[in-house]
């Protein structure tokens, strides 16, 4: 099908367009996109802790892909704990991240780092990006709900990431007095940071520290107390390539040294001048800046592969008078590093080096003259390094010791909070928030001292250049000591920033049962934190109790329990506990009474269980229960009940009541008020109308705190109006205002919303009043009632839910009032405690019949709800704060995979042919294959004794520490070894009581071993159920060394339609060069929708397999630059036809009716066409454009959208008539055109967008039943979005203004063009912006009104075409 929506008519038609119009206009356009984020990226590039909107509070900036900054806060939040648990003295306290603020800059992203100028008390952001500008960014404004301000923006050079274009780097001077923004290679500029007169920041013009010819790897700024500011660099200059080399007589350039540079800012002449160099390791990529001036010795740390190293300018190396001084003077070798080796995994290579990639400094004790530092190798090992000084001088380092402290996933950068947290950004997967156990390592942590590494050099007589002996991976081997990584001892995990990064496929179907809308299926993660995510739209549900009903209720209540205990327990944790939960049946009333249990109640509880209940509450503190059925009003107070009967023949047929008041409906219009009298306690009838038409739905509304009465009703009626009437006694249900509707009105809700989003106990005086209404066409409509006058709102915002009628209760979700709105799908509307604005989400649950709000003692917030014949008990997962908004439109659940996931597919198994198969004998599954490079299999990690959960980290901690200590003979003894084995067996016992969430809260992924040479692989095959939360039904572990890359589907028509899972396959395969030894294409049979038979393999020697289709009953295979058409055999596949000469690699390949499209790995699409008569494949067209395609998707027969690895999106289209010529049997057009370069027909470029991030992955689909299909597109740094086609000019005319305003008037934080960034490596077309599109949303009032004024339309009306577009795709 196309993606495209067929025209209304000819005239409307924007697909093709007039053939005397230009296409440059993009309402013109064949085709017109609009691209909306469905999820963000998860990655983080950067980050920086600091004190940003205010003092002592701890924050952490971060940087994501996409041009986004974040500000995350660390917040401790009391835990609710049961009433057992009170008398404990310490609380529980749980630790989250909240999203404070969120800028948009349109701009790459490369850097930042936090700056406390002088005289504040507050940090400031410094961010690097490529717009050519260096942006300072003022958080202070977010802590009163504004947007992040820009304190400076000065420009100092050309755009993009260029290697010597600044940005890349960032360092600031401690005391906030300048700061260095440095280039990949030779230049650095210097910015002067002071304050005006009126405390204003000011900065000055930049000063240049540039030199030719130097690529810098770190820059790092000094503590050098209040002097001069001195900045160190990492870096290496090469030579001149124009005759250095020669002049220099031969000299090789791997002979270059790599230095550490000194650069100092004099403020007195404004100058900077590089004032110290001397040579670094030469595997040296990382700095760390040492606490200077009074506070400790200065200088830098510097990581390197196996080493770690100390270097500062006056330093005077390691002191004399060691062990190894006697060996320096005999042999002449004099030692003047102080350097230590890294301790390594005991399976680890001896010949391959260990990387540390990252290194923070924290300053610990009230006067922050102690610290103590941190670094991580690129395996993910936690080193602690400890410096140790000299007690006569405290300026001067004498040595350094490493001792492993745990291990942790790979990250980007290590923040060390003052709350003693460590936040890891990981690279890939999800990010987490640490908390320290301890800081000082145990005495069997295996640690390495600089004085070993001295020893070392001086005892080795081969080598007398030291910097040779460190250069050398295995002299490192031989004096570090080995260790089993183990979990995490030293810390806890205690939050944890979800991330789906990298997404490397996707699928998107309802493949999970009886769920309402569809589910995305995608690959996420990479080796032993690699998963299997299933993304639903909406919020998370948990079910707490599933109870089956004696038929199908009509209506379910709970009624509060208004006893002197629970109005204590209402005023200390500020919510009410429910006493009954009542079920309403056709001719009967159920109560079931809410305590440890639930229990069925009789007679005791007073209710009439004989007749239907169309409404019920608790009346007041001491005013009993009320219970509304067809016949009357029956009051239940002290004991006894009262009766109310209705006069006449007349039955109710809907009520409504709240703590004082009650609202009933009788058939014929009639309306009678009930209210409860203070004094007496009795009910009492206060007032009657006849509303003119039969009421359809009602409600009381809520009584707002500090009052004693709600002050309107809102009654739907059949002559489809909604009415608000007054329950003043002054002007007793006299009608305030009424709407017209489209359809009849079903259920309606009146409330008090705060208009923060806060809870109501905190914005009293500060809330609006929602009226919520539920229609029958199954659409909401949700409204504003003047608070005093009851007036409605002239612009009430609408949205389509589901198939049924709507029905509206109250509940409550993150303390703040909202409300659930059943349908086809049960949705929750509320406003955002952000912004204030009203966001609704689907729950990710099965539909539900009816539902109220339930609160018990263990259930703060749940919902009561019915199903069928069945009683659920839920609670809706709010932990974040941005339910329903974009930040979590999508809850996930993971499942655990063994590698890298590289490639699904979708299989209905069952057996023979699928047509002939019943619907329920039909399966579907879903089939992974996983790979991950530089890694063993199963059985070799197995035959290893290696163990990835570091189960096995226990038992080896007395074997390290025996080879530690090898060379002290007497520490080994009898009773030493019993000690130690008492401890261990200890350990375990305390590590069998651990609960689920501790074992959960210190496990970690550990990956390895890692093989000596390149060409090891680890793989498998598995077959996931995609009904059953993606459970693992067969899991079959390739060959050694063989990988498995790519699947698919495929009938073969000789075996009668049955599918059959191909698997393509390398072995040995290498990346530099690329080369492999061997492929194959492995043929598996589904066995009872559960297990993997392998039917054959086909030995392949062309080249890689790296991508296959089903094509017309065969299997269409892309083998290196070959693309080849195989039929299944008995013994193995047999090769029908044959296409050669393609540009470079088969990457992706999809298959439709008799043509191929064919994605180049460099040279973009190829399509290709089956010729049946002749049996070969030939070229029809192929993109003119070179682009290294990564993932594609069919539109239709004509039309492709594609993904290249440098971020673009383009959609291209096979021009007309390019197929008709392409086989031609008369062989002219081989013999004459076969030497042209433009014989083969050139695909027309529909749309081109830069995305921002390599998109891995893209399918064609809708994510809303029923609901037109978009391009739904994922990225490596876990983004998700959508390119919605338009499917009206006015649609087209109103994003394309709305976007040409905004590229003017939105704010460029990092001075970067929104068009430019969008048309980063070609122009944009026919895409509209739809991320740019919604900053509308965050400008103020009068830029809203500006732009608006421009589009000849109101702010409302902007903001409500923005809403429907998206709740179209959502």
């Amino acid at each position: 099908r196309p993606l495209r929506p067929k025209p209304v008519s000819s005239s409307d038609a924007y697909c093709i367009p007039p053939p005397s119009t230009s296409t440059a206009n993009p309402m013109q356009s064949d085709l017109t996109l609009l691209d909306l984020p469905l999820k963000r990226s998860g990655a983080i590039i950067a980050s920086a802790l600091g004190e940003f909107t205010a003092p002592s509070q701890q924050e952490i900036a971060i940087l994501r892909p996409g041009g986004i900054v974040e500000l995350l806060r660390i917040e401790k939040i009391a835990a609710e704990t049961d009433e057992e648990d009170d008398d404990e003295e310490e609380e529980e306290e749980i630790t989250k991240l909240r999203l404070v603020n969120r800028t948009e800059t349109n701009s790459v992203l490369r850097s930042l780092e936090a700056i406390r100028l002088s005289g504040g008390k507050r940090d400031v952001l410094a961010v690097g990006a490529d717009g050519g500008h260096l942006t300072v960014l003022d958080f202070e404004p977010c802590a009163h709900g504004k947007p992040a301000e820009v304190l400076h923006c000065p420009a100092f050079g050309h755009t993009g990431c260029r290697r010597g274009t600044p940005g890349q780097y960032l360092a600031a001077d401690p005391k906030g007095r300048a700061v260095m923004i440095s280039a990949v290679e030779k230049r650095k500029f210097v910015y002067v940071l002071n304050r005006d007169a009126g405390g204003r920041p000011t900065i000055a013009s930049p000063l240049e520290a540039h030199r030719s010819r130097t690529v810098v790897f770190d820059t790092v700024a000094l503590d050098n107390g209040y002097d001069n500011p001195i900045f160190a660099s990492l870096e290496f200059q090469y030579p001149d390539l124009d005759g250095a080399i020669e002049a220099a007589g031969g000299e090789d350039i791997d002979k270059v040294e790599k230095q550490l540079a000194y650069y100092e800012l004099d403020l007195g002449l404004n100058h900077v001048s590089r004032r110290f160099a001397t040579p670094a390791h030469r595997s040296a990529c990382c700095l760390a800046a040492l606490p200077g001036g009074a506070d400790g010795p200065g200088g830098v740390l510097v990581g390197g592969e196996d080493w770690i190293e100390y270097i500062h300018e006056d330093m005077k190396g390691p002191p004399a008078g060691d062990s190894g001084s006697g060996m320096a003077i005999d042999d002449g070798k004099k030692a003047t590093k102080i350097i230590c080796a890294l301790p390594r995994r005991a399976l680890h290579p001896a010949a391959k080096g260990v990387l540390l990639t990252s290194i923070v400094v924290h300053r610990t004790g009230k006067k922050k003259t102690k610290f103590f530092a941190l670094a991580q190798t690129e395996y993910g090992d936690l080193y602690k390094i400890s410096v140790r000084v000299d007690p006569k001088d405290k300026t001067q380092v004498v040595g350094l010791t490493v001792s492993l402290f745990d291990t942790l996933p790979i990250a980007n950068g290590l923040n060390v909070s003052k709350l003693g947290m460590l936040f890891v950004p990981a690279e890939f997967g999800d990010h987490a928030l640490y908390q320290f156990l301890r800081i000082d390592v145990d005495d069997f942590a295996p640690t390495c001292t600089s004085e070993q590494s001295t020893e070392a050099y001086l005892g080795q007589k081969d080598i007398a250049d030291e910097a040779s002996f460190f250069a050398n991976t295995e002299n490192a081997t031989s004096v570090a000591c080995t260790f089993v990584p183990t979990a995490l001892k030293n810390l806890r995990r205690v939050a944890r920033a979800d991330s789906l990064a990298p997404v490397t496929d996707v699928i998107i179907g309802n493949l999970a049962g009886n769920e309402v809308s569809p589910q995305i299926y995608a690959l996420c993660g990479r080796g032993p934190r690699s998963s299997l995510r299933t993304l639903r739209h909406g919020a998370a549900v948990t079910e707490l109790a599933v109870s089956d009903l004696p038929g199908v209720p009509g209506a379910v209540f709970t009624v509060a329990d208004t006893s002197e205990e629970a109005v204590e327990l209402e005023k200390s944790k500020g919510r009410k506990i429910d006493k009954y939960i009542v079920v309403s049946f056709a001719d009967a009333t159920l109560v079931l009474s809410v305590g440890e249990t639930v229990e069925e109640m009789g007679k005791e509880s007073g209710f009439g269980a004989t007749y239907p209940t169309l409404a019920c509450s608790a009346m007041g503190s001491d005013g009993g229960i009320v219970q509304v059925h067809p016949s009357g009003v029956r009051h239940i107070h002290r004991g006894k009940a009262k009766q109310w009967d209705c006069p006449g023949l007349k039955r109710i047929e809907k009520a409504s009541a709240n703590e004082s008041q009650v609202l009933i409906a009788l058939a014929g219009g009639e309306v009678i008020y009930f209210e409860l009298d203070p004094m007496s306690g009795n009910l009492t009838e206060t007032g009657s109308k006849d509303m003119g038409a039969d009421v359809c739905c009602l409600d009381v509304g809520t009584i707002q705190k500090g009052r004693s009465r709600s002050m309107f009703a809102a009654i739907g009626c059949r002559d489809q109006t909604m009415r608000v009437v007054s329950l003043d006694p002054a002007s007793m249900l006299a009608q305030k205002s009424s709407t017209a509707l489209r359809a009849l009105p079903h259920g309606t809700a009146l409330q008090y919303v705060s208009s923060g989003g806060g809870s109501m106990e905190d914005n009293v005086g500060d809330a609006d009043l929602i009226l919520t209404v539920g229609l029958d066409d199954g659409s909401s409509l949700r409204v504003g009632v003047d608070p005093v006058t009851g007036s409605i709102s002239a612009s009430p915002a609408r949205r389509f839910l589901g198939a049924r009628p709507v029905s509206v209760s109250r509940i409550s979700v993150g303390s703040s009032p909202a409300s659930l709105l059943l349908s086809s799908r049960p949705w929750i509307s509320r406003p955002d405690p952000a912004t204030g604005r009203n966001v609704m989400a689907p729950l990710s649950y099965a539909p539900l019949d009816h539902g109220c709000a339930f609160t018990s003692a263990a259930i703060p917030e749940g919902i009561v709800a019915t199903a069928g014949s069945t009683l659920r008990i839920l609670s809706v997962e709010a932990e974040g704060s941005g339910l329903g908004t974009d930040d979590e439109a999508f809850n996930s659940k993971a499942a655990s995979l063994r590698y890298t996931p590289r490639k699904m597919c979708l299989l209905s198994t069952g057996g023979g042919v699928a047509a002939s198969q019943p619907p329920q004998d039909r399966k579907l599954v879903l089939a992974v294959v996983e790979s991950d490079y530089n890694d063993y299999g199963l059985e070799e990690k197995t035959a290893m004794g290696f163990d990835g959960t570091g189960g096995t980290g226990k038992k080896s901690r007395k074997d390290d520490k025996k080879d530690d200590d090898a060379m002290e003979m007497d520490e080994s003894d009898d009773e030493e070894d019993k000690k130690e084995e008492t401890e261990a067996e200890a350990a375990s016992d305390d590590e069998e009581e651990m609960d689920e969430d501790e074992l959960e809260a210190v496990a970690t992924p550990i990956r390895g071993p890692f093989p000596p040479d390149p060409g090891h692989w680890g793989s498998c095959v598995r077959l996931v159920d995609p009904s059953d939360s993606c459970s693992t039904l067969d899991c079959v572990e390739m060959g050694r060394n063989e990988a498995a890359l790519c699947c698919a589907s495929v009938r073969f028509h000789s075996r009668g339609g049955e599918a059959l899972l191909a698997v393509g396959t390398v072995t040995g395969m290498t990346m530099h060069p690329l080369a492999q030894s061997g492929s194959h294409v492995l043929l598996y049979r589904v066995m009872n929708g559960e297990r993997l038979q392998l039917l054959h393999r086909t030995a392949i020697s062309e080249g890689p397999v790296l991508s296959m289709a089903h094509f017309q009953g065969r299997l269409l295979v892309g083998i290196g630059s070959t693309l080849r058409l195989y039929e299944m055999g008995k013994r193995q596949l047999l090769r029908k036809c044959e296409l050669r000469g393609l540009p470079t690699m088969v990457k992706t390949l999809q298959t439709a009716g008799d043509r191929a499209f064919v994605g180049d790995m460099m040279q973009s699409m190829q399509f290709v066409r089956y010729d049946s008569t002749s049996n070969r494949l030939v070229l029809v067209a192929n993109d003119r454009n070179p682009r290294p395609i990564t993932c594609q998707e069919l539109l239709d027969l004509n039309t492709v959208a594609v993904g290249d690895k440098f971020g673009n999106i383009a959609v291209l289209r096979l021009p007309r008539g390019a197929d008709a010529g392409a086989v031609d049997v008369s062989g002219t057009r081989a013999l004459w055109d076969a030497s042209r370069e433009d014989s083969t027909p050139k695909l027309d470029l529909l749309c081109h967008y830069y995305v921002g991030e390599v998109v891995t992955g893209m399918t064609r689909a809708s994510l809303v039943a029923g609901g037109a299909e978009s391009l739904i597109y994922v990225t490596v740094t876990g983004r998700i979005g959508a390119l919605v086609p338009f499917v009206s000019r006015d649609d087209i005319q109103f994003f394309s203004l709305l976007e040409a305003c905004l590229r003017t008037d939105a704010p460029r934080p990092t001075g970067r063009e929104p068009q430019a960034y969008r048309s980063y490596y070609a122009p944009i077309k026919h895409v509209v912006d739809g991320e740019l599109c919604e900053s509308y949303t965050k400008l103020s009032y009068e830029q809203q009104k500006k732009i608006a004024d421009k589009l000849d339309r109101t702010v409302d009306e902007v903001v409500k075409n923005l809403e429907r577009v998206r709740h179209s795709l959502l």
